[in-house]
């Protein structure tokens, strides 16, 4: 696929080149494997040199010792981190800084957009037991009293919990939605629940807020809250969409390559015409996939263009997974359906996806909204 003709830079496509090579070295599939047991599912010494790369700073401006580029910029890094499945809190981290950096006030930038460039990760509390996709849906309250703001409800898949040192926490104030942003250490450990989920690389806590008090300087921008909660669904279903095409691409490698050594009946199983055609069907798929990709990053800030191209982006990329990860396990045979055989990873990944943030369905539903009203 030529980049260029999506309008993507010579200085992009050289951070693509750098992500690809840093997430193969530190990334393989032996090392992801070894991590799905570990409590937090990466080592600190890997988030470390990603936050030494200044990757938690691209899209965010220089006066708050960020890169001052865009999102379009941190595509293709999630895209080869899908691509490897590290399990980094990197996507929820710079959705966080987004949040702050579109509703924060003046004081919150300042004070925390810096420390999660230079490594606090942080985290997004939104999702309710109700399991509604809509943002401004909120159930979980928050009431003014003398000590600050008293919370009430359960937030749950809050990624990253344990690690995070900062929490984008939406909350019903006065009848209508807020968001907050305060530091974990407010948190007491007994409100904290880890859950299972289905995508063993990440992890997630259900966050128990009755009887949690924040303080005034938590509570953002109250005129910014709708803005700020469509940046959050749009920055976090464009990234979600480049860690699926990622994904996608690492499917087709794995079939590709077994299907080129693989042999029955004394032939390779590639080429019997019943296995290609499936692989050419997940390639194309792919491709189509991580062309809406980037052209959704390169219009992500153009009014409604943005919008419209991040959800086409968003159900292009479930389904080019979800197709490459299946023919993937099918035609690995009895081994396709173990735990051992890699593409069951990725297929867990893409369901995983289709609870963050909207499935292809719900995204179909705003596209028609936006396309046909």
């Amino acid at each position: 696929m030529d980049l260029g003709s999506l309008g993507i830079t010579e200085e992009q496509v050289e951070l693509m080149d750098v992500a690809e090579n840093f997430c193969r070295e530190k990334s393989d599939m032996a090392t992801v494997r070894n991590l799905l047991e570990d409590v937090n599912g990466f080592t600190r010494d890997l988030w470390d040199e990603v936050a030494a790369l200044g990757w938690l700073g691209i899209a965010v401006p220089e006066e708050y010792d960020g890169v001052g580029l865009s999102l379009a910029e941190v595509v293709p890094v999630v895209e080869q981190m899908g691509r490897r499945m590290m399990g980094l809190p990197f996507v929820t981290s710079t959705v966080a800084a987004q949040a702050i950096l579109f509703g924060g006030t003046e004081a919150q930038k300042q004070d925390i957009l810096p420390k999660i460039i230079n490594g606090e990760a942080a985290t997004l509390a939104l999702s309710e037991i109700n399991g509604s996709y809509d943002l401004t849906n909120i159930e979980c309250e928050a009431v003014r009293t003398a000590e600050g703001f008293k919370l009430s409800g359960t937030k749950i898949l809050v990624q990253n919990l344990d690690i995070a040192g900062w929490i984008v926490l939406s909350a019903k104030l006065d009848g209508s939605p807020a968001v907050f942003v305060f530091n974990y250490n407010l948190i007491n450990a007994t409100q904290m629940r880890r859950e299972k989920l289905i995508d063993e690389t990440k992890r997630s806590y259900e966050l128990n807020l009755d009887g949690l008090v924040l303080p005034e300087t938590a509570l953002m921008d109250l005129d910014k809250t709708a803005v700020t909660l469509d940046r959050i669904d749009l920055v976090a279903n464009l990234l979600g969409s480049a860690e699926m095409v990622g994904g996608a691409q690492a499917c087709i490698d794995y079939t590709v390559d077994y299907l080129t050594t693989r042999k029955q009946f004394g032939k390779l199983i590639g080429s019997y015409q019943a296995l290609k055609h499936p692989t050419v069907d997940a390639y194309i798929g792919y491709e189509k996939a991580r062309s809406l990709l980037y052209a959704a990053a390169n219009s992500f800030e153009d009014q409604g263009q943005g919008e419209v191209a991040t959800r086409m982006a968003r159900v292009a990329a479930g389904r080019a997974l979800s197709y490459a990860a299946d023919r993937s396990i099918q035609f690995h045979g009895g081994f396709g359906f173990t735990y051992d055989c890699d593409a069951q990873l990725y297929r867990r990944r893409a369901i995983f996806h289709d609870s963050q943030f909207g499935d292809a369905r719900w995204h179909k539903a705003k596209l028609a909204k936006i396309l046909f009203n």
